[in-house]
């Protein structure tokens, strides 16, 4: 079968009793880095010295029927260097071709980086969406966000320091800049620190330079109670505009929370009165 392992994002102590117990006993690990998991199996005290296969993001996709084709006959253990694999990390084409194979997978569940700063931001957990990384260039960066200013669940984002202050700026743009937010940096290490504010404030505090790993969680966006006159009339700008009706009573509907057939149905009548 394929082990999916989850190890430490930062304090060896997380590492279960089951994960410890996995890693002495493997016969052969797929690793996203292997040095990073020889230090690790090292720090546990693992003596074991299984077979170790790299597996990252650049040969993933042609080490993947290899791997599954192994692990139809023997236990293939896999591990990223920090957290859940294929959760933005390695993984998941494997997953995928095994699911597909009918070759079992089964988990070793263990820390997440993505709940972990979700737990602890202080924002609603009900119901959130992991965005993964931000666009690097800006103006990528700022198109995805528009897309994203009128979701309601909570969000959670990767984001590398260097990058921190320039997405939060991007961010106070696109969703305004009292939206809640949380950066969750070096989660479960020494240093690890929790930033809240509204995003403009965390953006003037990112400025000045932060480092470590990164865990953006942004709150949703607020419900906005629109009357059905006021949505019509947006429809009928957004059609001016030349946006076709169809797309501009969609676009409206998700903003607001109405029927988009309705609204389309009204401004028909509108047009046709």
């Amino acid at each position: 079968m394929l082990l999916l392992a989850a190890t430490p994002i930062g304090n060896l102590g997380d590492a279960s009793l089951r994960l410890r117990e996995t890693l002495a006993e493997a016969k052969v690990i797929a690793a996203e880095d292997t040095r990073h998991t020889i230090q690790l199996m090292r720090l546990l005290g693992i003596e074991n010295r299984p077979e170790l296969i790299a597996l990252h993001d650049h040969n993933e996709h042609e080490r993947a029927a290899a791997l599954v084709d192994r692990a139809a006959t023997e236990d293939i253990v896999l591990v990223s260097d920090a957290g859940m694999p294929t959760v933005s990390d390695p993984g998941f084409r494997v997953v995928q071709l095994a699911a597909e194979r009918g070759v079992e997978v089964t988990v070793i569940p263990g820390p997440s980086a993505v709940v972990t700063a979700l737990a602890v931001a202080g924002l609603p957990t009900d119901r959130f969406a992991f965005e993964g990384f931000l666009p690097r260039k800006s103006g990528e960066r700022s198109r995805t966000l528009r897309d994203l200013a009128t979701e309601r669940r909570t969000l959670v984002f990767f984001e590398a320091p260097a990058r921190l202050a320039a997405s939060l700026s991007d961010l106070a743009v696109a969703f305004g800049e009292d939206r809640p937010a949380a950066v969750c940096r070096e989660l479960t290490k020494m240093h690890e620190e929790v930033r809240r504010g509204p995003l403009a404030e965390l953006a003037g505090w990112a400025s000045e330079g932060v480092r470590g790993e990164i865990v953006l969680v942004v709150g949703g966006a607020p419900e906005t109670v629109v009357s059905a006159d006021d949505a019509l009339s947006e429809v009928q700008r957004l059609v001016e505009a030349g946006e076709r009706l169809k797309d501009a009573a969609r676009t409206v509907a998700e903003a607001t929370g109405l029927s988009s057939r309705e609204l389309y149905a009204a401004a028909l009548a509108a047009r046709d009165a």
